[in-house]
């Protein structure tokens, strides 16, 4: 049986129609985005990447080990609250700090702003992704900073101010610093540089 012509179609010439047809497609989307990507498009597709990169690779880092931590409120005193008996029948997941009201709240590490509004418990609330995946929460404030969803942030940076919102009314301004792990609440007090 002689072989084909490379130069020929096969003898199944609706195939070699719908292939030729899907290939002249893919070209044609590939030249359109080409030409569409430039200008602003090409830098909100440079910055989507990046995006999702410094994302991807957030996510690999090591997670927060003992005494890693700075302390979110500059100079306040750190105690384990963690584990306390509070209403409900619950128990603490987290440190109480407290500070004067409207004390600048810094994140603890580096990662992407995950929530900023109203917690039920929380009050004014902001969560933080950082590094392994490690949810950073906190809560109780009076103020945010100028932060929102999808920012990324540094260690260090103010994401709030202390205050008494969410069922912390009429407590002492305080913050409540919250650590979660795919596996659950953990301690933050060990986590935290005293």
């Amino acid at each position: 049986m002689p072989t084909p012509s490379p130069n020929r179609p096969p003898s199944n010439g609706m195939a070699w129609f719908v292939k030729s047809l899907i290939k002249l497609a893919i070209i044609s989307a590939l030249g359109y985005m080409a030409y569409i990507y430039t200008g602003d498009y090409q830098q909100q597709l440079r910055h989507y990447i990046s995006d999702r990169i410094k994302y991807t690779e957030l996510i690999q880092q090591s997670a927060p080990q003992m005494g890693s931590l700075p302390n979110p409120i500059e100079g306040a005193s750190l105690v384990d609250t963690w584990g306390a008996a509070r209403s409900e029948g619950r128990t603490h997941e987290g440190i109480d700090i407290f500070a004067k009201r409207s004390t600048p709240i810094h994140s603890t590490t580096i990662g992407v702003v995950r929530k900023v509004g109203l917690d039920r418990l929380g009050g004014n609330v902001v969560s933080i992704i950082g590094p392994g995946g490690v949810m950073h929460y906190y809560a109780h404030m009076q103020q945010f900073a100028d932060i929102e969803v999808g920012d990324w942030v540094e260690a260090g940076e103010i994401i709030g101010y202390v205050g008494d919102s969410g069922n912390a009314k009429g407590t002492p301004p305080h913050l409540h610093y919250g650590i979660y792990t795919r596996s659950g609440a953990v301690n933050p007090y060990p986590l935290l540089a005293k």
